[in-house]
């Protein structure tokens, strides 16, 4: 037996630098039937698939009763991949969980903002932070980890699928866990009280027992929301925290990932804790940018979201999910190849077979409803080719100069402005996309933040520890740019009393008074400009800007560098302040305004910030190292890149010299002579 498991253990991928991964989301618990399953796992291995993600969404196909496990047929499934030399991501199903688990403990069941008792008849409806769900979770986890450590197929363990989707339960037993976290937060109801500023329309707080589930969502008392949503978020992360912890106790050394969905529009948390703890060793999610193979606007998205995955995590990041959907043919593949620029190591398209019931029936995978392969299992099989000429110079590592700023709380306060922190990031994140230029999500309080540049865009809520630390950064000589609506509440969520951006006016070198709504102001627009039209001028330049709202911005000690023409008296827009040895840049308008273009190309010349490679409008590219280069075309026409002597195409064949000719949408891995 030891011999075999030697052997076994030669064939299976383990999960290294050097090495890209390509494969699909699997599910032998729909019928268990071998003779499928042999069949499938031939047609993994004929398209060159070196992964496989297992598991996910069937804790009752292990458990079918409580404590009673059937494992032997998934003993079976395992092997026969490592027989395969395909490696197994397992994931562990800790969501959704089985009826009978729910039928013992009622309330482990998500109660909606009526007191409604939701039966669940679809996924990630269970309470999390309940303890009896918690309980037989971490039974499961121990179960799984302590059987399947050492099995030779093994890639990683998978911690759960889209942890921070689902509702968000209101019951009775969630309301006496968010007391008990308040009464460790806070220790008194004055201290509590003043943190909810209690006597504002007389919802002062006397007994412990009258606080209830303030709405995750809507309307009320900011500060109050604000705890509940930190509170949830303390609860799923807890949950997956101490997951990790069973894992890595059982599996010492083994490889963790998940396909993170923390972002979820439904319950959210905040997931930097898990990334900065270092025990999440592959951070993942789902990578799903749409069907179009001309527009970009999805790839965007979702490498934008693979940086709010990754924050400074220097380990590769996978994506373990991959769209199989009804795309345009090749725009996997040029998803797929986008991906590697921020990156990633592994490719696992989402779904193997199409699925004959449940809530994704109709959603299209590599193989037909009669096990078939259509055109996307080709074309995965094409990216699996390429990938393996190249595999040797990845995962690209980062060599970011610049960071942005997230922050959890932010998120949450800030849901109610018209452009949110989130969309703010994102907006910053496009403009580096377009340049080709490597920048990392960042937790400030967590950060060594050795960077050139910091952006803050629209970071609502500052803390004091928070604030202290980018004063430190700029004194040592940093050079951080804030957008509006960051500093504008402190760490309880009331708007700062003092005089904004809080805690740091004196950094940045303004009073930000308040704010005026562009449409009403341009009844006596100078220009003729309308709605939420503005004409700003910069370097010397006017340019138009579109915002909802911009900031009454007075300078102290800070030098005016742009301001709006359109409007009388000009109100200024962008400033900068010396302080210590950095500067701190200050915008009185949101990152989407339409000036984050302008102001980037500024701060890159003058904080020298490496440019990204010279290429044309249009095509994704890095330099991996200093013999070899990727690029992508995303455009649908052809681009000529201008290099310096010759070099040959890894993918292609190709010997190129001076230039590499790029057809529509495609890729090419150069090596330069």
């Amino acid at each position: 037996m030891k011999k075999i498991l030697t052997f076994l253990l030669a064939l299976v991928p383990m999960a290294v630098y050097g090495q890209l991964y390509v494969g699909a989301n699997y599910h032998p618990h729909d019928d268990k039937d071998l003779t499928k399953i042999e069949n499938d796992i031939r047609l993994m291995k004929e398209a060159g698939f070196t992964c496989v993600r297992l598991g996910h969404l069937a804790w009752d196909s292990y458990e079918p009763q409580e404590g009673v496990y059937d494992f032997e047929w998934f003993d079976v499934v395992m092997d026969r991949f490592a027989e395969a030399g395909i490696g197994v991501i397992l994931d562990i199903p800790t969501r959704p969980a089985p009826l009978w688990l729910h039928k013992k403990y009622p309330s482990i069941d998500i109660v909606d903002e009526n007191g409604n008792h939701l039966y669940s008849n679809h996924r990630y409806m269970e309470d999390v932070g309940d303890p009896h769900f918690q309980e037989y979770a971490y039974r499961l986890v121990d179960v799984m980890t302590r059987r399947y450590a050492s099995h030779p197929a093994l890639m990683a363990f998978g911690i759960d699928n889209e942890p921070g989707d689902g509702p968000i339960s209101y019951s009775e037993t969630v309301r006496q866990r968010f007391i008990q976290w308040l009464q460790k937060k806070y220790g008194d109801l004055d201290t509590l009280n003043e943190a909810w500023d209690g006597q504002r329309w007389s919802r002062k707080v006397s007994d412990w027992d009258e606080i209830g589930l303030p709405q995750a969502y809507g309307s009320g008392a900011p500060e109050r929301k604000l705890d509940f949503r930190r509170f949830v978020s303390d609860e799923v992360g807890g949950f997956y925290d101490r997951f990790l912890d069973i894992v890595n106790k059982n599996a010492p050394g083994a490889l963790t990932n998940t396909n993170a969905w923390y972002y979820s529009g439904k319950k959210y948390f905040d997931y930097a804790p898990i990334v900065y703890s270092g025990k999440m060793t592959r951070n993942g999610f789902g990578f799903y940018p749409g069907n179009s193979l001309k527009t970009n606007w999805g790839v965007m998205d979702n490498v934008f979201g693979i940086t709010r995955v990754q924050f400074e995590a220097e380990t590769p990041f996978w994506c373990t999910e991959f769209t199989t959907m009804t795309a345009v043919p090749g725009s996997i593949r040029k998803a797929a190849y986008a991906t590697l620029l921020y990156g990633n190591q592994l490719v696992c398209g989402w779904t193997w077979q199409s699925m004959h019931g449940g809530e994704e029936q109709y959603l299209q995978g590599m193989l037909d409803w009669d096990g078939v392969p259509n055109r996307k299992y080709y074309e995965y099989k094409q990216i699996a080719e390429e990938f393996k000429k190249i595999g040797a110079y990845f995962p690209y590592k980062l060599r970011a100069e610049v960071a942005l700023a997230y922050s959890f709380d932010s998120h949450i306060a800030s849901a109610a402005f018209p452009e949110s922190h989130e969309q703010q990031i994102q907006k910053v994140f496009d403009q580096f996309i377009y340049r080709n230029i490597d920048c990392r999500m960042i937790d400030i309080d967590r950060s060594p933040l050795d960077y050139k540049l910091l952006v803050i865009p629209g970071m609502a809520v500052m803390t004091k520890e928070t604030a202290d630390k980018i004063r430190r950064y700029v004194e040592e000589g940093g050079c951080v740019l804030m957008t509006s609506n960051s500093a504008v509440t402190d760490q309880t969520g009331k708007v700062f009393a003092t005089t904004r951006p809080g805690y740091l006016s004196d950094v940045f070198g303004v009073r930000v008074a308040s704010y005026e709504e562009t449409s009403v102001m341009n009844e006596i627009s100078v220009d003729g400009s309308e709605g939420n039209s503005l004409t700003v001028n910069i370097n010397g330049k006017d340019m138009k800007a579109e915002s909802a709202r911009y900031d009454v911005v007075r300078p102290a000690t800070a030098s005016v560098l742009a301001s709006i023409t359109s409007l009388p008296d000009s109100p200024v827009t962008l400033t900068c302040n010396q302080y210590g040895k950095g500067k701190a840049y200050y915008l009185g308008l949101p990152s989407g305004a339409g000036l984050s273009g302008e102001i980037m190309d500024m701060l890159i010349q003058e904080l020298d910030i490496t440019p990204g490679p010279e290429v044309p409008e249009g095509v994704m590219a890095r330099d991996i190292d200093e013999k070899h280069s990727l690029y992508l075309n995303t455009t649908d026409r052809q681009q000529i890149i201008r290099i310096s002597g010759k070099a040959k195409g890894i993918l292609t064949g190709e010997t190129y010299k001076d230039e590499v000719i790029l057809p529509p949408f495609e890729a090419e891995f150069i090596e330069r002579k």
